[in-house]
Protein backbone atom coordinates (compact mmCIF):
# COMPACT_ATOMS: atom_id res chain seq x y z
CA UNK A 1 0.00 0.00 0.00
CA UNK A 2 1.51 3.52 -0.69
CA UNK A 3 0.86 6.06 1.73
CA UNK A 4 -0.79 9.18 0.78
CA UNK A 5 0.54 12.70 2.26
CA UNK A 6 -2.20 14.56 3.24
CA UNK A 7 -1.65 18.50 3.94
CA UNK A 8 -2.22 19.84 7.26
CA UNK A 9 -3.83 23.25 7.25
CA UNK A 10 -2.50 26.24 8.93
CA UNK A 11 -3.46 26.82 12.27
CA UNK A 12 -5.38 30.02 12.18
CA UNK A 13 -4.99 32.30 15.21
CA UNK A 14 -7.97 35.11 16.08
CA UNK A 15 -6.84 37.76 17.53
CA UNK A 16 -9.00 39.06 19.76
CA UNK A 17 -8.21 41.71 23.03
CA UNK A 18 -11.13 40.65 25.44
CA UNK A 19 -12.61 37.31 26.12
CA UNK A 20 -14.37 34.86 28.37
CA UNK A 21 -12.98 32.08 31.07
CA UNK A 22 -15.51 29.46 31.49
CA UNK A 23 -14.01 27.00 34.40
CA UNK A 24 -16.17 24.37 34.75
CA UNK A 25 -15.13 22.18 37.82
CA UNK A 26 -16.62 18.41 39.01
CA UNK A 27 -15.55 16.42 41.44
CA UNK A 28 -13.01 14.46 38.83
CA UNK A 29 -11.92 16.80 36.68
CA UNK A 30 -11.10 21.06 35.66
CA UNK A 31 -11.78 22.24 32.55
CA UNK A 32 -10.70 25.84 31.31
CA UNK A 33 -12.06 27.15 27.85
CA UNK A 34 -11.48 30.44 26.64
CA UNK A 35 -13.69 31.95 24.13
CA UNK A 36 -14.29 35.39 22.96
CA UNK A 37 -17.18 37.03 23.95
CA UNK A 38 -19.47 35.93 21.29
CA UNK A 39 -19.05 32.41 22.61
CA UNK A 40 -16.44 31.18 20.01
CA UNK A 41 -13.96 29.21 21.66
CA UNK A 42 -10.78 29.82 21.15
CA UNK A 43 -8.63 27.77 23.03
CA UNK A 44 -9.13 25.44 26.30
CA UNK A 45 -7.22 22.65 28.95
CA UNK A 46 -7.91 20.34 31.44
CA UNK A 47 -6.47 18.97 34.50
CA UNK A 48 -6.09 15.72 32.64
CA UNK A 49 -4.31 17.13 29.54
CA UNK A 50 -1.70 19.10 31.65
CA UNK A 51 -0.71 15.34 32.65
CA UNK A 52 -2.48 14.53 35.84
CA UNK A 53 -4.07 11.20 36.07
CA UNK A 54 -6.78 9.52 38.48
CA UNK A 55 -7.80 11.34 41.76
CA UNK A 56 -4.88 13.78 41.78
CA UNK A 57 -6.77 15.74 38.53
CA UNK A 58 -9.40 16.42 41.53
CA UNK A 59 -6.78 18.82 43.32
CA UNK A 60 -7.25 22.58 43.13
CA UNK A 61 -3.20 22.54 42.58
CA UNK A 62 -4.21 20.91 39.32
CA UNK A 63 -6.75 23.33 37.96
CA UNK A 64 -4.55 25.88 38.58
CA UNK A 65 -2.06 24.38 36.27
CA UNK A 66 -4.94 23.93 34.25
CA UNK A 67 -5.62 27.38 34.18
CA UNK A 68 -2.26 28.45 33.71
CA UNK A 69 -1.95 26.33 29.95
CA UNK A 70 -5.29 27.92 29.32
CA UNK A 71 -3.78 31.29 29.93
CA UNK A 72 -1.00 30.40 27.78
CA UNK A 73 -2.52 29.79 25.21
CA UNK A 74 -4.93 32.69 25.28
CA UNK A 75 -2.06 35.10 25.53
CA UNK A 76 -1.01 33.53 22.08
CA UNK A 77 -4.45 35.20 20.70
CA UNK A 78 -4.02 38.46 22.12
CA UNK A 79 -6.54 38.28 25.24
CA UNK A 80 -5.48 40.88 27.80
CA UNK A 81 -8.93 41.32 29.92
CA UNK A 82 -11.27 38.36 30.81
CA UNK A 83 -14.39 37.81 32.06
CA UNK A 84 -14.71 34.56 34.26
CA UNK A 85 -17.54 32.09 34.52
CA UNK A 86 -17.24 29.32 37.30
CA UNK A 87 -19.54 26.17 37.06
CA UNK A 88 -19.61 23.35 39.06
CA UNK A 89 -19.21 22.05 42.73
CA UNK A 90 -15.48 20.81 42.47
CA UNK A 91 -12.52 22.03 44.04
CA UNK A 92 -10.98 23.75 41.84
CA UNK A 93 -12.68 27.10 41.37
CA UNK A 94 -10.98 29.22 43.52
CA UNK A 95 -7.27 28.21 43.28
CA UNK A 96 -7.98 28.70 39.38
CA UNK A 97 -9.31 31.86 39.51
CA UNK A 98 -6.28 32.94 41.89
CA UNK A 99 -4.07 31.50 39.20
CA UNK A 100 -5.68 33.42 36.15
CA UNK A 101 -5.19 36.63 38.25
CA UNK A 102 -1.56 35.67 38.78
CA UNK A 103 -1.06 35.78 34.90
CA UNK A 104 -1.74 39.38 34.78
CA UNK A 105 -5.08 39.58 33.66
CA UNK A 106 -7.58 42.28 34.18
CA UNK A 107 -10.56 40.27 35.24
CA UNK A 108 -13.68 42.39 34.43
CA UNK A 109 -16.05 39.98 36.35
CA UNK A 110 -16.78 36.62 37.72
CA UNK A 111 -20.08 35.30 37.81
CA UNK A 112 -21.24 31.60 39.45
CA UNK A 113 -23.32 30.15 36.73
CA UNK A 114 -23.25 26.55 38.99
CA UNK A 115 -27.27 24.92 38.00
CA UNK A 116 -29.31 25.26 40.63
CA UNK A 117 -32.36 23.35 40.87
CA UNK A 118 -36.06 25.32 42.11
CA UNK A 119 -37.01 22.15 43.18
CA UNK A 120 -37.55 20.15 39.94
CA UNK A 121 -36.40 16.87 39.72
CA UNK A 122 -36.08 14.68 42.24
CA UNK A 123 -32.23 14.19 43.18
CA UNK A 124 -30.83 10.35 43.24
CA UNK A 125 -30.45 8.69 46.23
CA UNK A 126 -28.13 8.92 49.02
CA UNK A 127 -24.95 6.71 48.03
CA UNK A 128 -24.33 4.37 50.44
CA UNK A 129 -20.18 2.70 50.82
Amino acid sequence: MQKTKTKRRKKILTKVSSGMMHVHATFNNTIVTVTDLKGKVLCWSSAGTSGFKGSRKSTPFAASIAAREAAKKAREHGISDIKIRLKGPGPGKESAVRSLRAEGFIVKGILDVTPMPHNGCRPKKRRRV
